[in-house]
């Protein structure tokens, strides 16, 4: 593993979680040159998940892409790990299908049901490009469905 301070190659596990709803382990690592210490994530890479778009096209699974419609969403109102649980979260349901495709639809839909109880700002600006509000109207009726 390489030193993100120094980029040395030698580091040393001090200590490692893995956690049981979630296909991540966690790893505290410490680099033997700098003794700076550093946190990484190991998961399984998705490879055969296929994405099928709204045109029909088929792309390759990304998580980072999801990553980034949360973070981009959530901007300073969710924390790094409480996107990364959200993302793990997604990605758990999308293996758990029979299928090796899953609608981009599909993956909005899971995206705006964990944003609505993490947090109902973040959730009313992924709705608004995700559901592509056309007016006001639709945007106010959706802000009072999540405000009962």
């Amino acid at each position: 593993m390489l030193c993100p301070y120094c980029h040395n190659t030698e580091t040393r596990v001090i200590d490692k979680r893995d956690s049981e709803d979630s296909p991540v382990s966690r790893r505290r690592r410490e680099c033997q040159k700098c003794g700076k210490r550093f946190t990484t994530y190991e998961r399984v890479e998705i490879l055969s998940v296929k994405v099928v778009k709204k045109d029909g096209t088929l792309q390759d699974y990304d998580r980072d892409k999801i990553t980034r419609g949360i973070s981009i969403s959530s901007q300073k109102r969710l924390t790094e790990e409480e996107i990364e649980k959200i993302v793990d979260d997604i990605e758990v349901r999308i293996l758990s299908r029979k299928s090796s495709k899953v609608a981009a639809s599909d993956i909005g839909r899971m995206v705006l049901t964990r944003l609505k109880l993490a947090d109902k700002v973040a959730y009313m600006r992924f709705a608004s490009i995700f559901l592509d509000f056309e007016n006001i109207a639709e945007f106010k009726k959706e802000l009072k469905k999540i405000g009962q």
